[in-house]
Formats: structure tokens, C-alpha cells, sequence
């Protein structure tokens, strides 16, 4: 496919990102009648092609995940650069109708599993182009309205987020100071999110494990507090790979990021192999976590730098907690989806009402995360902000 037609700037474009060599060449037999597919690896490099040629794009076809990185993160990802409103459709392997719901109400024009009918694909890919601006039309007036922080909330959160960080400073430098001296590795590091209306954001925290923490994760799923006996027991692990980063390609598709350093976030929850394994992961006296780490897991501290996304607006001072893709992936059903109708927070209704209080189960935080999101608002949000002092202090190790 010869990528010279490309910079014919009134050509009629179909860009083709992070295909497989299997997909590029089963759309290469495709007739999408004058439109002409071309490939990208990444988004990034379709958007600054796009910037510096100011081609005729007519649509974005992708092959990854509803949840990933190419999914709906990267559709928001060029809504945010002012890309060209076209029909963006996703080629996935792991598909369900909760998934499919999701990514339709996220403004994907439409998801397709693999393997794809041709000729059901070529038709559906010309209809949207042919039509798109009509279609687009009509579903800009069905959307589904996030949730919209109010000005008292959001004023509130930048205030008392800026104050925090300013007062807060000196621990800031006594926390780095320790980190480093205890263990090496970056003070700082960042995993993708899920927040507000499935938002996907970078999720800032003080490191509290050893860098390699990653590598102990698999001798030590059995202890999972939120998964059941059974299930525990019958999970293995075969591969440093999950299913779902062995499908797309040989690298981990759920980073955690520190300056020059990256580890998997993914195998936190080894339980996801299974088919109704728990949707949250974790360990009581986690050896992994270092001692310092234990301090500030202990007493909060290590969640300090989201102050930064609450002044950045990913995130609220009160809210429920933003979630791993992995997990969200989990919650798309009526029953759960609702805990993301409310804004994501540092602190929330489960960890002032159960936190340090005994053992909680998945169903009771989800339950606790569901009657923050119908029963929300500033001053609610007030008293659990007076609440959350103490349970920062408490026995139980988190």
C-alpha cells in the first residue's frame, strides 16, 4: 500500500492505526471505493502527519481495545487536539455487549471483533463516510451527559488542593528524601485511570513498592484478599503476559510509569484470567512494599500527589476512587456503571464508612461507590471531607 497517495491533499483518506500484519492485509482486499487506507503505528504519528499535511481524513480505523490505550483514550486523546470529526472505528479481539455499549457512548461510530466480514465492513465503512455528518448529528442529540463538576465544587477543589500542596510541601521534600535513601528507583510514577464518565487520565502517587515489585506479584496471588478460596486456587500463570497484552503484541499494554522506569500494572490482578474472578486486587502485609512505603500506604501520604489531578481537573477532593482500566473493564453493567456518574476523588463514602474497619468485600464497596454517585453533593461532600481525618490514621494496613 503505497503511502505517497497519502500526501495528495485532496485525496480522500482512511487511516489504518496500530494494525497487525494480519489486518493490513485483510483490509488491503477490501474496496473502499475512492478512499485510500494508510497506515499508522501510533496515534500520535496519524496526528502529526495530519497537522503538518492537512490531508482529506474521512475516517480512523484502529485495531486494539475498548479499555486500552487505542480505544476510547485515544479517540479523546485527538478530540482534545481538534482532529477532524470523522467516524473512528475500532477492530477488537475481547468484546462483550457491556463493552460495545460502552464505547458507542464514549463516541466510537462503531466497534467490530475480529474476523471481520468484508463485505459487511467495506458497506458499514462507506455508509459512515457517505453519511457522517448527518449520523453524527443525530447521536450528538442522544449523547449521554457526563457528570459536570459545579463551580462551587470545583472552585472548592482548587483552592484546598493548591492550599494542601503549599502547606503540604515540607512533607513533600521529607518523603522524597526518604524514598530515595531507602531503595532506588523514581519517587514519583503514573498508571492510566479510569475517572468520571470513563474518563482515562494519568493517575499521579508517591512509589511504595520496589521497582521490581512486579516480578513477586505471581507467588503471591493466593493471597488476594477480594478473590474467593476456589478461584484462587485455580488461577495460574504461565507467562509474565497477561491474555490480553500477548493479543496485542509482545509488551505490557498496562504500564505503570516512572521517569526511565516501567513495570505491569496488569498483573496485579492475576484473578482477571478467570471468568468471574474478583475485580480488585489486594494483598494484607504486602512484602513488596517498602518500609517507608508502609508508612505513607498507612497514613495516605502516598496519595498526596493526586492533589496535582484535582488541581489539573481529572479528579475531585471527594469522589469515588478512580479505577485501573482493568478494572473498569469490569464494572460496564447497569448495576456498577453507575459509580462512574460521579465525580472521581481522592477520598470517598467506602473509605470513611469501612477503611480500618475489618475485612470489605468487592460487592460492599461497589454498593458504598453506587450510593456516593445517587446521593452526592457539595455538602455531603463537606462532612465526609471532616470524616476522612481520622480514618487516615487506623491499624489496618492498606
Amino acid at each position: 500500500m503505497p503511502n505517497t497517495v497519502f500526501y495528495n491533499k485532496d485525496g480522500k483518506i482512511i487511516a489504518l492505526v496500530n494494525a497487525d500484519t494480519a489486518i493490513k492485509e485483510t483490509l488491503d482486499k477490501f474496496d473502499f471505493g475512492e478512499k485510500i487506507l494508510v497506515n499508522f503505528n501510533s496515534g500520535v504519528e496519524l496526528l502529526n502527519t495530519w497537522e503538518k499535511e492537512h490531508t482529506n481524513i474521512k475516517a480512523v480505523i484502529v485495531q486494539g481495545e475498548v479499555l486500552d490505550s487505542f480505544g476510547i483514550a485515544m479517540l479523546q486523546a485527538l478530540k482534545e487536539k481538534n482532529f477532524p470529526d470523522v467516524p473512528f472505528i475500532l477492530i477488537s479481539t475481547n468484546l462483550t455487549g457491556n463493552l460495545v455499549k460502552l464505547a458507542l457512548t464514549a463516541g466510537l461510530a462503531d466497534v467490530y471483533k475480529q474476523p471481520l466480514n468484508q463485505n459487511h465492513f467495506q458497506r458499514r465503512v462507506k455508509f459512515l463516510t457517505d453519511h457522517w455528518t448527518e449520523l453524527h448529528t443525530q447521536k450528538k442529540q442522544n449523547d449521554f451527559k457526563p457528570y459536570k463538576t459545579p463551580l462551587i465544587k470545583r472552585v472548592f477543589d482548587v483552592f484546598f488542593a493548591g492550599l494542601a500542596l503549599l502547606l503540604l510541601s515540607p512533607l513533600f521534600l521529607i518523603v522524597i528524601i526518604a524514598l530515595k535513601f531507602e531503595s532506588r528507583g523514581p519517587v514519583f510514577y503514573y498508571s492510566p485511570r479510569v475517572g468520571t464518565g470513563y474518563k482515562i487520565f494519568k493517575f499521579y502517587k508517591f512509589r511504595s513498592m520496589y521497582v521490581n515489585a512486579d516480578k513477586k506479584l505471581k507467588d503471591l496471588k493466593h493471597l488476594n484478599q477480594y478473590a474467593s478460596a476456589g478461584s484462587a486456587a485455580e488461577s495460574t500463570i504461565s507467562n509474565a503476559l497477561c491474555d490480553e497484552c500477548k493479543i496485542m503484541g509482545i509488551k505490557c499494554q498496562f504500564p505503570l510509569h516512572a521517569d526511565n522506569n516501567m513495570w505491569c500494572e496488569k498483573q496485579y490482578i492475576y484473578s482477571k484470567k478467570m471468568k468471574n474472578g474478583s475485580a480488585f486486587f489486594k494483598l494484607k502485609d504486602d512484602p513488596r512494599i517498602t518500609k517507608v512505603g508502609k508508612i505513607i500506604r498507612n497514613t495516605s501520604i502516598d496519595e498526596l500527589p493526586q492533589l496535582w489531578n484535582v488541581i489539573i481537573g481529572d479528579m475531585s477532593i471527594v469522589g469515588n476512587r478512580p479505577l485501573p482500566m482493568y478494572e473498569a473493564e469490569k464494572l460496564t453493567t447497569d448495576k456498577y456503571s453507575l459509580r462512574f456518574l460521579a465525580p472521581a476523588g481522592i477520598t470517598g463514602l467506602w473509605q470513611v464508612e469501612k477503611r480500618g474497619k475489618g475485612e470489605m468485600s468487592e460487592d460492599e464497596r461497589l454498593m458504598l461507590d453506587n450510593t456516593y454517585a445517587k446521593n452526592h453533593s457539595f455538602m455531603n461532600d463537606i462532612r465526609l471531607i471532616l470524616k476522612t481525618i481520622p480514618a487516615l490514621f487506623q491499624k489496618e494496613n492498606v
